[in-house]
């Protein structure tokens, strides 16, 4: 994993924005719908060589393949393993309990999305049964990468974690919630060691480890919350026992949706757990209003001397396009807290394309804002540097 040696360099989280037309081709293909699936490949094919080289215009240094393939970035595991049918019933966050009007609003924005709160529940024992859709997205993008006249400093490929996949996959068969992780970690083992077989660093998309505290657990004590976390931790680490901990990079958030986020857990509270992931970067979002405030956290709890740090500086859920001078000041910020320039690569709170059909920033607004991510690391080497 490329470390920012001479200069700050710039990533983001992974989902971008999808065409329209790629767009609905994924929610009727999960929705059961037969689709072309020789267009489904022509729109994925374009769709990808756009982001790809987008995001090489724009500056980013270490990027992906935009998820354009999948029609969500935790429930499209659903399509690659057997055991799930039915709908699972998700609580709905504190958020929209305490602020019904809001749930409202989200409401009317998603009616053309995928399914968030009612993706399909395990119903049997899980199985991955095959890795042909991941070989499928990583031998695409590796190729599309290849053809490009300037490549990437580093290439990257989400996955799951086996605690998102529980809490949104709900559980319908096994005897508990930690025996259900634990199968979700056996079998999403295979697909963590394919893409770091690639030659992939494998990012990790860990909304359970923060998220959760307001959804699939907002019943249970902090305490209680801690122990789930270090759970989920534990079937993670195992689940990546084979790969080194410095091919893996861990994304943590408290969900990608510009609502009060009132009833966050801090970070205070899980950072020394996150600490205990065998990873070897850290992505966690710190740009959004909510949360911008807790990079001083790092300073109490200081960054293990084995990770690098890749704050979130560009907020993912707003269409404002942050100024450059604000985007270095946080930089500046971070790496103040963290101690060591070389180990901050800047990044965003969280993906511009979650899910297919829920796009909240406008795919121009998303380029103009990786533009000004780019921009506003300038600043900060100019000043780090100096």
């Amino acid at each position: 994993m490329h470390q920012s040696t001479d200069r700050i360099l710039t990533t983001h989280v992974g989902s971008l924005p999808r065409p329209p037309a790629l767009r609905d081709l994924l929610i009727r293909a999960e929705r059961g719908e037969a689709i072309d699936r020789a267009e489904f490949q022509r729109q994925t094919e374009a769709a990808l060589h756009r982001v790809v080289t987008r995001q090489l215009e724009v500056g980013i240094d270490i990027g992906n393949n935009g998820e354009q393939s999948r029609v969500g970035f935790q429930t499209y595991v659903a399509s690659r393993m057997q055991g799930f049918g039915g709908a699972s019933a998700r609580p709905p966050s504190l958020d929209v309990q305490a602020f019904p009007d809001y749930g409202a609003l989200l409401r009317a924005r998603r009616s053309h999305t995928t399914k968030i709160d009612n993706a399909p529940q395990a119903i049997a024992a899980v199985h991955y049964t095959t890795l042909d859709e991941a070989a499928q997205e990583c031998a695409s993008f590796l190729a599309c990468t290849a053809a490009q006249p300037r490549p990437f400093v580093e290439r990257f490929m989400t996955a799951a974690s086996p605690g998102i996949i529980a809490t949104t996959l709900l559980n319908a068969y096994y005897d508990s919630y930690e025996h259900y992780v634990q199968a979700l970690a056996r079998e999403m083992q295979h697909e963590y060691e394919f893409i770091h077989a690639q030659g992939l660093t494998l990012q990790l998309d860990c909304p359970d480890l923060a998220m959760e505290r307001t959804r699939y657990f907002q019943h249970d004590s902090v305490e209680r919350f801690q122990e789930i976390v270090a759970t989920n931790i534990a079937a993670l680490n195992s689940a990546i026992v084979n790969i080194p901990p410095e091919a893996v990079r861990l994304h943590v958030c408290w969900g990608n949706y510009d609502g009060p986020h009132v009833h966050d857990i801090p970070l205070e509270a899980i950072l020394p757990l996150l600490y205990q992931a065998r990873v070897g970067a850290l992505s966690i979002e710190l740009a959004n209003p909510r949360h911008q405030h807790e990079y001083k956290v790092l300073k109490r709890y200081p960054l293990p001397d084995s990770m690098l740090f890749l704050p979130g500086v560009i907020d993912s859920t707003t269409n404002y396009v942050e100024h450059p001078e604000v985007v270095a000041d946080r930089i500046c910020q971070i790496v103040d807290a963290v101690g060591d320039r070389s180990r901050v690569i800047a990044s965003t709170d969280c993906g511009f394309g979650t899910f297919a059909g829920s796009d909240m920033v406008a795919e121009s607004v998303v380029w103009a804002k990786l533009r000004t991510l780019r921009q506003g690391a300038d600043l900060a080497t100019q000043r780090l540097w100096a």
